[in-house]
């Protein structure tokens, strides 16, 4: 499982470094976006899994990057992308094809007390993706920045769903 290349504070690992939530460092992006592109590349090969078959999960960055390349112009379709307390990112330079996704299942959850990503970052992904035609579920949970036990439930069933097939 990948993790975020960059240590900063106040701990853990990041993906980009954060000067205005949503609006990722492009200087920091870019890199961390291809080395998670070359990893999942890697990753499909090895098990020999299409890559339409693979689905795409995060929380917090997590989630900003499950959307990033996942919905990235030139990358493939994913199954799904299950964004959790996330944003769909905004970075000069980075373009996104929402109308090549169109129909794809987005489980979409958010904390609507979440103090680092405040949950108009769930809404707002909720309705930029919906009016793409993407498939999302939204649920939106009275909890802070954390996974509710309804956005793991809500997850399942969107997979159960999508690989029913």
């Amino acid at each position: 499982m990948p993790r975020g290349p960059l240590a900063l504070p106040p701990a853990g690992a990041h993906w980009y470094v954060v000067r205005q939530v949503g609006f990722p460092d492009p200087e920091t992006f870019f890199p961390a976006f291809e080395r998670l592109s070359g990893w999942a590349d890697a990753a499909v090969a090895e098990v020999g899994v299409a890559p339409e078959r693979l689905v795409l999960a995060g929380f917090s960055q997590g989630a900003v990057m499950s959307y990033s390349l996942g919905l990235a112009a030139g990358r493939p379709r994913p199954a799904a992308i299950l964004a959790m307390s996330g944003f769909v990112p905004r970075v000069e330079g980075f373009d996104l094809d929402l109308a090549g996704r169109a129909g794809l299942p987005v489980p979409v959850s958010h904390g609507s007390l979440d103090p680092l990503i405040g949950v108009a970052f769930g809404r707002d992904a909720r309705e930029r993706l919906t009016d793409a035609g993407l498939e999302v579920a939204y649920r939106e949970d009275p909890v802070g920045h954390t996974i509710s036990p309804g956005a793991l439930a809500q997850a399942k069933t969107v997979l159960d769903k999508a690989f029913a097939s």
